[in-house]
């Protein structure tokens, strides 16, 4: 089963696109979603169809900032009916954790970690789709739409340190910089933002128990999506803790909320096991690091969970039939 968004994840898409001169009717017929699909905003549609519609229109729009400007004009009520909910939460901390709480009647594809690192937090956030392919527009849309809503419930005391992107900059950083007013690091270990601590446990003076009591029973009585195979769940988990060395299976199980054997039985009812996973897993990311120039072969192995450069490149040459430092040279990336 793919995973599903919100149609409203598309609002403004087509007055985006006519204004970078594109043909936005032809561009969702592409990928099979139309204008009439995206109008009902509450509708799900393919999250695949949304990454490859994303880059699709940046690339042909000669826009590289594409998805960083649909980003823009989102407001808090795009989010639907939980956006009734996050006003009236105690903290952003609370906002946060309940947005991945009820992303299934948002977006099964986003994923996001919160990483206390002494006085800084470091929010993890990555779209994960079943296909391989670019999501760099999909990526930025996801964390200018993060930033901007942590802006519009904490406002005057929102202090993000640095919004952070594992790919490369664009030519032109104006609009990132319009948006992020932080630093910008391309180039990163991951995806997403780091905040002070203190701006994620900051008391909401807007806050009200009791309306967001009443506001969670009507959320937690809509109905969802389907419940997405646990294999996804898992695949999710480890495209998420893998770059942060923390992707085996014992950990994996911990963060799903299991024991090992559980997790095991789990994947084994449905076909699956934890090494084909984690090795899909890795079969995405690393094409995404190896088109990266700015990444060394040393940098990549690591990130990908190999503590020895040597075991990176016969996992690599095993799965492409070349060297890491061939297929480099192969594909006009030459740093190693």
């Amino acid at each position: 089963m793919t995973s599903q968004i919100r149609a409203a994840v598309l609002n403004n898409y087509g007055e985006l696109a006519q204004h970078l001169g594109l043909n936005p009717a032809r561009l969702l017929h592409q990928v099979g979603l139309s204008a009439a699909m995206i109008a009902q905003t509450d509708s799900r549609i393919s999250a695949d169809a949304v990454v490859e519609l994303l880059e699709i229109s940046a690339s042909e729009s000669h826009c590289p900032s594409f998805g960083l400007r649909l980003a823009e004009v989102r407001q808090l009520s795009d989010f639907g009916a939980i956006s009734l909910l996050l006003p009236h939460l105690q903290t952003l901390r609370d906002a946060l954790h309940t947005t991945m709480k009820y992303r299934h009647l948002m977006n099964d594809a986003l994923i996001m970690h919160i990483e206390d690192a002494g006085k800084v937090v470091v929010i993890r956030e990555e779209v994960v789709t079943g296909a391989s392919r670019p999501s760099r527009q999909a990526t930025e849309f996801a964390i200018g739409v993060l930033y901007r809503l942590c802006g519009a419930l904490l406002g005057s005391h929102w202090h993000p340190v640095s919004v952070n992107f594992t790919h490369g900059a664009p030519p032109d950083l104006q609009l990132h910089k319009r948006i992020f007013n932080c630093k910008i690091e391309f180039g990163a270990d991951f995806n997403g933002i780091v905040c002070p601590a203190a701006d994620l446990d900051f008391p909401n003076p807007n806050a009200d128990p009791a309306m967001a009591k009443y506001a969670e029973t009507f959320i937690s009585s809509l109905p969802g999506s389907k419940q997405q195979p646990f294999a996804q769940e898992v695949r999710q988990a480890i495209y998420l803790f893998l770059p942060m060395g923390h992707a085996n299976i014992e950990q994996i199980s911990q963060a799903l909320g299991m024991n090992v054997r559980t997790l095991q039985r789990r994947l084994e009812d449905s076909g699956d096991s934890f090494s084909d996973l984690i090795n899909d897993v890795r079969r995405n990311l690393v094409l995404h690091y190896m088109e990266n120039p700015n990444y060394s072969l040393g940098r990549i192995s690591d990130m990908l969970g190999y503590s020895v450069a040597s075991s990176f490149t016969r996992w690599f040459s095993s799965q492409f039939g070349v060297s890491p430092a061939r297929w480099r040279a192969e594909h006009g990336a030459f740093k190693n």
